[in-house]
């Protein structure tokens, strides 16, 4: 049976063909030219404050990000697991505001332009009471190609959308192992630049090991996906990134792994860079 909400989303254009979602693109496609999945790391806004939190994300960018994942600092995440959540308050003490964060994003737009940027928030700081215009143009105009919203559904997400297209920002959105085939399907095609795969069940954090069913998931989202793929959460070592590009899966995104290797007071700036050559490293395992 087709639902009111079902027909709605099927009418939904999506983001796939914005600017921002055709540089995402473009640098997937450069990945793969190279015989590799594309390397997302994350980053959060203003921690420990706002001007490492720029050389952190310069340091990261330059260790081999093809896109740049930005976390937004919010009081009350809902897919940040521990290291986030910590990292995320801390940089609200130093005084992290979305407008700083803004500030923050064009400061790394203007240092490497050639570098997507695909900030992630909530629909809380994005979108408030009204319909997210201001801040999509805000974003749009700091030099974001994208932005995930996690609490942002495509059955609420075509306003949004809309508004998004016409600033030229891509909507990424995400599934989960828990999401049916069906509606895989139907979020990927609305999903813009990448469609971002959740490797396992809960937050972010950094894992000992991701679950046996991640590659049988990949492989089942590549079938149904006419976008690039992106695998996120618990991803922490160049074992994993190499296990998940094996699987086919078009870019890997690390988060709470680089939080936690810069150390307990978020300095340590040469044991992240480290880092992320090392798990950069990974993603040429798959045969492309």
């Amino acid at each position: 049976m087709t639902t009111a909400t079902d027909t709605a989303t099927d009418r939904a254009e999506g983001t796939n063909d914005t600017a921002g979602a055709r540089r995402i693109a473009a640098a997937f496609d450069g990945a793969r030219a190279d015989g590799r999945a594309a390397f997302i790391p994350y980053v959060v806004a203003g921690y420990p404050d706002a001007d490492t939190s720029l050389e952190i994300a310069l340091a990261v960018a330059d260790a081999g990000a093809d896109v740049l994942e930005v976390g937004l600092p919010y009081s009350d995440p809902l897919a940040d697991g521990a290291t986030l959540q910590r990292a995320s308050g801390i940089a609200l003490g130093a005084g992290a505001t979305l407008e700083r964060s803004l500030r923050l994003i064009e400061r790394i737009a203007a240092a490497r332009p050639d570098l997507p940027l695909v900030p992630m928030g909530y629909a809380n700081q994005v979108i408030g009471g009204g319909d997210g215009e201001t801040v999509a143009k805000r974003l749009a105009k700091a030099g974001a190609a994208g932005l995930i919203v996690a609490d942002l559904t495509p059955d609420e997400g075509a306003p949004f959308e809309a508004v998004a297209r016409a600033a030229g920002l891509a909507v990424v959105y995400l599934v989960a192992p828990t999401t049916s085939p069906a509606r895989r399907a139907a979020i990927a095609a609305r999903s813009g630049g990448f469609l971002y795969c959740v490797s396992l069940v809960g937050v972010t954090g950094a894992r000992t090991s991701l679950p046996a069913s991640v590659g049988k998931l990949v492989r089942d989202i590549k079938a149904v996906s006419p976008i690039q793929v992106a695998v996120g959460f618990g991803v922490s070592t160049p074992a994993h990134v190499r296990s998940i590009a094996k699987a086919g899966a078009d870019g890997v995104v690390v988060a709470s792994a680089l939080v936690d290797a810069l150390g307990p007071d978020g300095r340590d700036v040469t044991r992240l860079a480290a880092l992320v050559t090392g798990l950069r490293g990974g993603t040429g395992a798959a045969k492309r």
